[in-house]
């Protein structure tokens, strides 16, 4: 089906923090699959834990006792200080157990139609529920009804927040990215975050923190959380867990870790030994190479890169950044700069018309972070210098 446009190149392997093409050309890779291969591409690591957990067992129903599911799951709730997990295949699934966990703590609780509030701009996926939370009006053309039951506030608007506290009383949930990433790389202000936190408790709603862009490594800690002092209720997360092998994680601590019981939810393929198998490849390495420490320092090279390279300081709005999550916003629509960068070796994103988008792999070396922010200012300048007729970038 037509639900892609893809780019002019088809990638037949990988290497660290660069992609080849069948030509041999290479690029180098500022995107990671949108935040998917945090440890690059052919991870030694990740490559020898599926290579021999796929001669054992790919497969096994979740209706039998899974071993390897059972220690990646008590690694991966001690790491983000929780209590239980449901492993999921996508960070849409993880979003989707949280809602439905977050319905059923309010139904438990004597609350006929449980309500959850959503920010604006957020994104939690495509599928019917997550759609229905995202703050994203674009995506959400086309497919209503949506489903009921979200309240949205705009983002760091605590008086919104507040005022939904003091109106009503069917509110089971406050659901955020810590960092929101399809909207241009928007880390929300740490005041806003812990005001958040402490109207949740006074209120006993669910903190729920959607880290599946922020998680596993790219802001510097394990989950972004960990390093603002706020602990969520439930945190959800995906794309860099599996480093490629799909799975997703929805993890609960305290009153939220018991909300379901058998028959509440469940998953096909969700935690299957060999998804477990990588993912717990990609924690032991976390654990162990010290890479997650590099995402703020080598952030911070690529971005003072760019700014040294670009001539046309004027063209830029803002820069901002969580780690490895970077955000260079235009002051106008820049889609192209996707495909020009593409012709000059790189692979960068654009979301939200005007936004650069950077996720490059924890493994990129300091050589390359500075290769990446030269590159691209000489991309940005070389548009600049002969925009599309009509563009305007006043």
């Amino acid at each position: 089906m037509s639900t892609y446009s893809p780019l002019p190149v088809s990638f037949t392997h990988g290497r660290g923090a660069e992609l080849f093409d069948a030509q041999g050309r290479g690029f180098l890779d500022g995107l990671s699959g949108i935040a998917v291969t945090n440890l690059g591409h052919g991870h030694p690591r990740v490559t020898a834990a599926i290579t021999e957990q796929a001669t054992a067992l790919l497969h096994c129903s979740n209706v039998y006792h899974i071993d390897l599911q059972e220690r990646v799951g008590e690694t991966l709730t001690r790491r983000a200080a929780m209590e239980t997990v449901f492993f999921s295949n996508s960070g849409a699934e993880a979003n989707e157990a949280a809602i439905k966990l977050a319905r059923l703590h309010g139904h438990q609780s004597g609350i006929e139609s449980p309500q959850v509030v959503v920010l604006e701009g957020a994104f939690h996926g495509r599928t019917l529920a997550a759609l229905s939370a995202t703050g994203n009006r674009k995506i959400q053309t086309g497919f209503g009804p949506l489903l009921s039951g979200f309240l949205r506030a705009p983002r760091n608007d605590l008086e919104a927040l507040e005022g939904f506290s003091q109106s009503r009383d069917d509110i089971v949930a406050v659901m955020l990215e810590p960092v929101q990433g399809e909207s241009g790389i928007h880390p929300l202000d740490l005041d806003y975050l812990q005001a958040v936190a402490g109207i949740c408790q006074k209120n006993g709603w669910l903190l729920i923190f959607d880290e599946v862009q922020s998680g596993n490594g790219r802001t510097g800690s394990y989950f972004y959380y960990q390093q603002i002092g706020i602990t969520p209720d439930v945190v959800t997360t995906a794309k860099a867990l599996g480093n490629g092998v799909p799975i997703g994680a929805c993890l609960a601590r305290a009153e939220a870790a018991h909300t379901f019981a058998p028959g509440h939810h469940g998953s096909t393929y969700g935690g299957n030994p060999l998804a477990c198998a990588a993912a717990g490849a990609v924690l032991e390495a976390l654990a162990t190479e010290q890479l997650q420490e590099r995402a703020d320092p080598l952030g911070q090279l690529i971005q003072d890169s760019f700014v040294a390279a670009l001539q046309h300081q004027e063209a830029v709005s803002e820069y901002r950044r969580a780690g490895l999550m970077m955000g260079i916003e235009l002051k106008s629509d820049c889609a192209e700069l996707v495909r020009l960068a593409l012709d000059a070796g790189i692979l960068i994103n654009v979301t939200a018309a005007r936004t650069i988008r950077l996720l490059p792999p924890l493994v990129m070396s300091d050589a390359q972070g500075r290769q990446l922010g030269e590159t691209l200012a000489a991309v940005v300048d070389r548009w600049l210098d002969h925009p599309p007729l009509g563009d305007d970038i006043a």
